[in-house]
Order: C-alpha cells, then structure tokens, then sequence
C-alpha cells in the first residue's frame, strides 16, 4: 500500500490506493475505512510524516463537534491526537509534564478537558496544579494578555494564553516556567461557563523571547 501524506492549512489527509482497506469512507479526509469507528482501535496512530497543527478556528471546529455530538464533523481518529482529560487528571490539577504524551521537546499536545472552579462559590476558574513539592510552594497558571477572539465568518469562541508560575501568589517572587497552554472555547462570552468543555494546547516553550 503506498501512502501520500500531504497537510493542507493545518489539515492532514491520505490516498490509500484502491486496495485499502474496504468500502466506507472517511467523511472528513476520503480515506477509506472497514469496520467504521472500529477501525480507531485496530489501525492505530498515522504512519510517521503526518504531523497534526491545527488552526485556532479548526481546533474549535473539532471542540464544537464534540460538544455537539456530530459524528459527520468529528473524525474517527480525533481522540488519537486530542484525547480528553477528566477530573483531577485534568490539566487543572495535574502538572503539564506529566500530561499523556508531554515532553519539554517543543512539541504541542492537544486535549479535551474541562474547567473546575477555583471555590464553591463565584466564577474563579482553578488554575493551581499539583506538585511534587506541594509543601511552600504555589504553582499555578496564570493568564497573560487579551482573551482573542475566533472565527472566519463569524464569532465562533474565544482563545486566552495561559503561562505557568512557580510560586505564583507566595511572598518570594513568582518564578515563570517555559510551560506555555492556549486555551479555547465555544461561545460569546470571553470567560468560558462552569464545567464547559474546552480545547486546549500544551507546549514547553524551548525559545522563549527576551523583553526588557
């Protein structure tokens, strides 16, 4: 079976040829798939040269067909490259480099998940993750700069930028990490509802940039 890798505008897409694997095609790429969802389970990961990087407004397309529940928009091997993260597995709680599949590589991971408030009462969203060295120390992100807008046509949702601290909130100075999360969501509002569904990605930044 021979393989065309080729990614258009942060989309992935394969020809398997005419021998693949059967008569049912993907709606999203074309490709050929037997066995229906099944076949997530039995084919496995992409074959190496297929590089997932969605757009912003893409990355919202593929939250808002999970939300919605659209198997049509949802792609059979999404959860392979944005798996979901529930509770104190969450990006919320754990620290990012114990994340499923993260390294300090540069490398970006995606991942459905959902934010917790930080109290009982109000809107605070919980930001403190968990350490290893949980005793003196506070470590937390922290959102930096505008919450964007996301859309072609129209508003689609937002995407806020989110760097870890170290420290954040103790009286010594809050040391910043390399560990950076951009963070999507689906609707009109700039801060995202109680237990909403989000997207977001997760990188360590190898580069960071100097400022004065």
């Amino acid at each position: 079976m021979e393989w065309l890798n080729e990614k258009k505008e942060g989309v992935w897409s394969w020809d398997a040829g005419n021998d693949a694997f059967g008569s049912r095609i993907c709606p999203s790429c074309g490709h050929p798939l037997e066995g229906g969802f099944k076949v997530v389970e039995d084919w496995g990961r992409l074959p190496a040269g297929v590089k997932f990087d969605p757009s912003d407004q893409q990355i919202l397309e593929h939250l808002e067909a999970k939300v919605k529940g659209d198997k049509p928009k949802l792609h059979p091997l999404i959860h392979q490259f944005i798996p979901t993260l529930e509770g104190e597995d969450g990006i919320c709680y754990t620290h990012p480099q114990y994340l499923p599949g993260m390294k300090k590589d540069g490398e970006i991971r995606h991942f459905f998940h959902r934010p917790s408030k930080a109290y009982t009462a109000g809107t605070r969203k919980r930001r403190k993750v968990k350490t290893e060295e949980e005793e003196g120390r506070d470590t937390r992100w922290h959102k930096t700069g505008k919450t964007r807008p996301v859309g072609g046509g129209g508003l689609m949702g937002f995407k806020k930028i989110l760097v870890l601290y170290s420290n954040y909130g103790n009286p010594r100075k809050a040391e910043k990490t390399n560990w950076i999360m951009h963070q999507y969501h689906l609707g009109v509002t700039e801060q995202e509802n109680d237990g909403q569904w989000v997207a977001s990605k997760v990188f360590f930044q190898l580069h960071p940039r100097q400022t004065n």
